[in-house]
């Protein structure tokens, strides 16, 4: 037996308001809808599956709830702006490679999004 896909589940209330976010913001595309649930998914190569199980987020934040690896941090850190989201870790280069910043989605999620140097 092998681990093949990982895929977050988020309960939300408002399908549409997650594919402005998701779809909108992120750029994902939606892959399966059936009217109670929406996969988004991108056309980049697929990674291996992977969980992440932490006591904090890294430099003192709270432990997000997704880790997005975009493949332009500052443009998307523009767009959040743009679209008046609210930023809960500012943007930053932390020590272990990575550049990034926490957002929240419609629902409250935490949302880290990110890229490696």
């Amino acid at each position: 037996m092998g681990v093949r896909r990982i895929v977050a589940n988020i309960a939300v209330p408002n399908l549409e308001r997650a594919g402005e976010f998701y779809s909108d913001f992120l750029g994902l595309n939606v892959v399966m809808n059936h009217g109670w649930i929406m996969t988004f998914a991108t056309d980049a190569a697929s990674q291996t599956p992977q969980i992440s199980i932490a006591t904090e987020g890294g430099s003192g934040t709270a432990v997000p709830d997704l880790s997005i690896e975009v493949d332009d941090v500052d443009a998307t850190y523009r767009r959040a702006i743009d679209q008046g989201l609210h930023i809960e870790y500012e943007i930053t280069n932390e020590p272990w490679g990575v550049r990034r910043f926490y957002v929240r989605d419609p629902f409250g999620k935490l949302v880290n999004i990110l890229s490696h140097r």
